[in-house]
């Protein structure tokens, strides 16, 4: 344990010393992430469970409405993308916005934005290995088989995954992401062919009056279909993943730019054409909460074993999310523990130059959806969904904030101006802000789920305010 100065203590024209000392932390680091794998954690970062999963039960709530309601949502979501994009190419690092808001609002700022960031992933590792459990029982072979029991070896098997070499990460993530990218490509393609051809499906025949069947757009009403917003927005939770791989990236100014800019069309791919699909090729009411609508649709066709391979798909893509949530974590805990928001031992690196502690410590807290698993098996996705949404808020409202503040910096010549910039700024970073506060006024609309979540943001604020005060004010780990 050792004190250096942090960035609250540097003087203001300083910003070199700054950048000096923020640079530090990201010592023990390996640069051995490679361009095809930065390019492929993008995409797995816009595709995980919240769409091969939760789109079943959001296609219940909202019918073909589900595709605007993506449609929106993403687009918020690339404008955040972008504004994180801007940070990366001013500083790239693992700590990323933990980094930045270090940078820009102080220690107190870094602490929020790690924390917040670190519920939203522990959260979301517990939706997940939920997932993971639900996808185990498509098999009638393992009906009988307790839920916990199988949220409890995804945990295992992924936490002993994460202990590897980054490079490691990389490439378990690379395959990962190739197999969920072609899995939507397979579907995309059988979907756009059964369409153009209208072959029947389970006896519906496809076209573009399944979208005014069953009460067309909006069969339950246009609140149900703007309420569950926030259970979409959760789908895009995971872009932001791109910001902190950068500081493990090979050349990652050259790299980033397109990796963000490729969201954009992978958004409207395979959240937007996929919904559509689906909901043009089998009624809107054919898909079911905690089936992915992705094996309901191959199950339809009747073709011997293909439900099976989608069902392994969508469970490769769970623990996808899981391996990089702790991956996440684990770096985002020890940028706190660098600047003394967090234990030491979060920040202790193993000899393959990876943060054990910080992994382990989130291992132990995931145990907590074990036990969720256990006791409330039926409703345990949506519980920690909700809880899982105000991580993800804050953490892109405090990238949208470093982004303003990082802008303001260059206007006033502090910093050397970017050329990679959020579009539109700062008309369209205000627009972020306001969209994510609209979020959480509808979560306190989605009883009782989301009425108890936004109900619980006092207990959180008071939990921050007790951390901050508890923390070792000043002390910080050496790298």
């Amino acid at each position: 344990m050792n004190t250096r100065p942090s960035p609250d203590s540097l003087p203001a024209a300083g910003r070199a010393d700054q950048a000096a000392w923020l640079a530090s932390h990201e010592e023990g680091y390996e640069q051995t992430l490679k361009p095809r794998q930065v390019q492929m954690i993008a995409i797995g970062g816009a595709i995980g469970t919240g769409l091969f999963l939760g789109a079943g039960a959001r296609l219940q709530l909202a019918g073909p409405a589900l595709a605007l309601v993506y449609l929106v949502c993403g687009g918020f979501s690339f404008l955040i993308l972008r504004a994180l994009g801007e940070l990366v190419m001013y500083r790239p690092s693992s700590g990323s916005f933990v980094s930045y808001a270090r940078e820009f609002f102080g220690e107190g700022g870094s602490f929020v934005a790690g924390w917040m960031y670190y519920l939203n992933w522990a959260m979301t590792g517990i939706v997940d290995i939920t997932a993971v459990a639900l996808y185990m029982r498509y098999w009638g072979t393992f009906a009988d088989v307790p839920q916990w029991l199988f949220a409890l070896g995804a945990l295992g098997f992924v936490g002993a995954m994460n202990m590897l070499a980054v490079r490691w990460f990389g490439e378990l993530e690379f395959w990962f992401s190739l197999i969920k990218v072609a899995a939507l490509v397979l579907f995309l393609v059988i979907g756009t062919l059964i369409l153009l051809t209208g072959h029947a499906v389970a006896g519906s025949n496809p076209g573009l009056h399944l979208l005014a069947a069953h009460g067309g757009w909006f069969p339950h009403g246009i609140l149900p279909a703007v309420i569950i917003v926030q259970g979409v927005l959760f789908a895009y939770a995971g872009v932001e993943l791109i910001g902190i791989a950068a500081g493990e990236a090979q050349n990652p100014r050259q790299v980033l730019p397109s990796a963000i800019n490729g969201v954009m069309w992978r958004i409207g791919l395979f959240y937007v054409g996929a919904v559509l699909l689906l909901v043009l090729i089998l009624p809107w009411n054919a898909y079911r909460p905690g089936v992915s609508p992705f094996v309901t649709f191959f199950g339809a066709l009747g073709v011997p074993g293909i439900g099976t391979a989608m069902n392994l798909v969508v469970l490769t893509a769970a623990l996808s999310s899981l391996n990089s949530g702790l991956y996440s974590t684990g770096r985002v805990l020890r940028s706190l523990a660098m600047g003394g928001s967090a234990p030491a031992f979060v920040g202790r690196m193993n000899a393959q130059n990876v943060p054990y502690g910080g992994i382990l410590v989130t291992l132990v807290v995931e145990v907590a959806g074990v036990v969720l698993n256990y006791l409330v098996p039926s409703r345990v996705f949506e519980i920690v969904l909700n809880i899982a949404s105000l991580g993800v808020i804050s953490t892109w409202g405090i990238i949208v904030l470093c982004q303003m503040r990082l802008r303001h910096a260059q206007d006033r010549g502090e910093i050397q101006r970017i050329d990679f910039r959020l579009p539109g700024a700062p008309f369209t970073a205000w627009a972020s802000l306001a969209f994510l506060l609209s979020v959480l006024v509808l979560m306190a609309l989605d009883y009782p789920e989301g009425t108890y979540t936004i109900l619980a943001i006092p207990v959180v604020v008071l939990a921050l305010v007790l951390g901050w005060r508890l923390r070792p004010a000043g002390a910080t780990i050496s790298a």
